[in-house]
This record gives C-alpha cells, structure tokens and sequence, in this order.
C-alpha cells in the first residue's frame, strides 16, 4: 500500500497549528493521510493564480473577511499577510479585516463580502436574493460556483484548525495533570 505524501513544509494547517512530525496530534492528523493531502490540494487549487473568475486578491479578501467573521484570528492573520504580499488596495485590506462591506463601493468585492457574510454568519439568508446579488456585481455563475467553494472550504479550514488547537491544548493539559 502506497500513501501518498504531500510536502511537509508546505501544508498550511500543519503550519498554522504548529503540528510537527512525531507529535501525536500531528500523527493523528496524518493517519489518513489522503485527507490531509486532499485539504492541503483544495487549499492550493483554490487560491491558484491562474483561476479564472474571481481574482486571487478578491479570494484572499474573501478568506480574510471569512476568517474574521469566525474569529479565527491565525487564520486571519495567515491570509492577511498573503495579502500584504501581494499589495493589495489598502482601504480593501482594511474593510475585509475590519470592517463592513457597505464602506466600499458597489461592484464585485462588496458583493463577494456580503454574500461571504450571509453565507459565514447567517448560511439560512444565503439565498436566492444573496445568490443573485453576485451576477448583479458582474459575477458569471463559475465565479459564483467558485466563491461558494471558497467559503466552505474556508469554514472546513476553520473547523479543523480549532479542531486540532483543541486537541493540542488537551494533550498538554493532560501532561501537565500527570506530571
């Protein structure tokens, strides 16, 4: 049976977890490896350069803001300096890491923020007037397509990330309590 491994150095939850090889959360993380790998391709595809619809500043925009709404603030920081990286508009940088749509004007960004909004805060008014919102903006269904998989890659990523804090913070709570 071959397993398919991903490079170590390169996978984002293992980073932003701090997970190294030979932890316990890390090996548990990596018992099913195919998931792990899979999280970590899902990540690079949707945030490729080369996908087309939807800009990777606007997707990076959109996972800060996400990220921000779920106050998962290392998440948060880790898209935010992707942006900086990448010198985005600065008054965009500030409304998706503190601020509210309405500040920016109306087109595509403010209708990708609010749909993200519905979506991450409140996913029942995700519907047909949210939905519609993004082609008003100019938005082609596979953008729309795209965004949505963005931001539930975006919560999944958020999960496991606490989901694996969580665990690491249990373990040493543990080996503190039998020390």
């Amino acid at each position: 049976m071959t397993t398919q491994t991903h490079d170590l150095g390169h996978d984002v939850i293992d980073q932003l977890t701090g997970l190294q090889p030979g932890g316990g959360t890390y090996a548990l993380r990596h018992l099913r490896e195919k998931v792990a790998a899979a999280t970590q391709g899902s990540y690079d595809t949707l945030f490729d350069p080369a996908l087309a619809g939807i800009g990777l500043d606007e997707r990076l925009l959109v996972a800060l803001y996400a990220c921000r709404l779920s106050a998962a603030h290392d998440l948060a920081a880790h898209y935010r300096q992707r942006l900086e990286a990448l010198a985005v508009d600065t008054g965009q940088l500030e409304v998706a890491a503190q601020g509210a749509p309405e500040q920016l004007p109306a087109g595509r960004l403010r209708a990708m923020l609010s749909y993200t909004r519905a979506l991450t805060q409140r996913p029942v008014e995700g519907d047909r007037q949210a939905l519609h919102s993004l082609p008003a903006a100019g938005i082609g269904t596979p953008a729309v397509v795209a965004l949505s998989q963005l931001i539930a890659f975006i919560s999944y990523q958020v999960r496991v990330v606490a989901g694996l804090k969580a665990i690491e913070l249990a373990g040493s709570s543990a080996g503190k309590e039998t020390a």
